[in-house]
């Protein structure tokens, strides 16, 4: 945070709440700044003690940003009880969690952070930036498997963009996508007949996984996150964020998931004076 910062941001920057909220706090007299019972529009520092109900506020942690070359088997999920979970096999000392994901018998380059603006940002601009794959099926391409691949495949009630194919061996392939549909490139290539053998992603947007083996992880450098911050600064603007769920492979935090489960689970309707019990229907990634 700068030196000096109105209060309400002050208290939004350690991530308590957001600045809507905090004006209400303000108002309501539960803020305190240096001890004295805080007022609208006044400003505080690092240096300063502000307090939310008799508790301090404890300053919002580093960012953290780093590129991980995800080994096959590994999952990506940031549930500890599941068994080679992305987190633990990271092990970082902050909180992190995956931008996306992977599917476990694939492998390649993830981002992971412990800033939820970011992924926002990430996420509505899904198709503002390029994920590049190197692809091998279970037998000989062809020239109509290129063709086809590249204009686009039905699956998953809609059509996959236009992307950029390029047959680099018998069996063998690199496409570059801007989307980010469930298990995109292997319902494509099952539509076509063929099965997937090995997936890996080697690039997303600027970053490439060069100097990376599997298991190994980086942080991001400044230049590369300047870069990535203004490949995404108008992603509101995008509209791929209305996607149906199901059809994305995005990252969901996982308290938004229990949530939308317990949600489902309790969507009982009265109708007609009869109490109709809502059922949960899970799509396995």
């Amino acid at each position: 945070m700068s030196d000096t910062v109105r209060l309400n941001k002050y208290i939004s920057e350690t991530g308590f709440c957001s600045r809507r909220e905090a004006d209400k706090l303000i108002e309501a007299g539960r803020v305190t700044l240096n001890g004295q019972i805080a007022q609208m529009g006044m400003k505080a520092g690092v240096n300063d003690q502000v307090e939310v109900d008799g508790q301090a506020l404890k300053s919002k942690p580093k960012p953290v940003f780093i590129a991980y070359h995800k080994p096959v088997g590994i999952t990506c999920t940031t549930e500890r009880k599941v068994r080679s979970n992305i987190v633990s096999a990271i092990n970082h000392k902050e909180r992190i969690f995956p931008i996306g994901r992977l599917d476990r018998p694939s492998e390649g380059l993830i981002f992971l952070t412990n800033d939820g603006d970011i992924v926002n940002k990430i996420l509505r601009a899904g198709n503002n930036h390029e994920k590049e794959y190197d692809v091998k099926v279970d037998r000989p391409l062809n020239k109509t498997f290129v063709a086809k691949m590249s204009n686009g495949i039905p699956i998953l009630g809609t059509v996959t963009k236009k992307c950029k194919v390029k047959q680099t061996g018998a069996d063998t392939f690199t496409i570059v996508l801007t989307q980010g549909l469930n298990r995109q490139i292997r319902r494509m290539c099952e539509f076509l007949g063929y099965n997937v053998v090995t997936l890996k992603r080697v690039r997303i947007m600027n970053i490439d996984l060069n100097g990376l083996k599997p298991g190994q992880w980086r942080d991001l450098t400044d230049p590369e996150l300047e870069f990535i911050n203004n490949a995404v600064a108008d992603s509101s603007k995008t509209k791929e964020s209305s996607i149906d769920p199901n059809k994305r492979d995005d990252f969901v935090p996982q308290r938004t998931l229990a949530k939308q489960k317990k949600n489902r689970f309790n969507d009982n309707k009265v109708s007609n004076g009869k109490r109709k019990t809502g059922t949960l229907s899970l799509k396995k990634r």
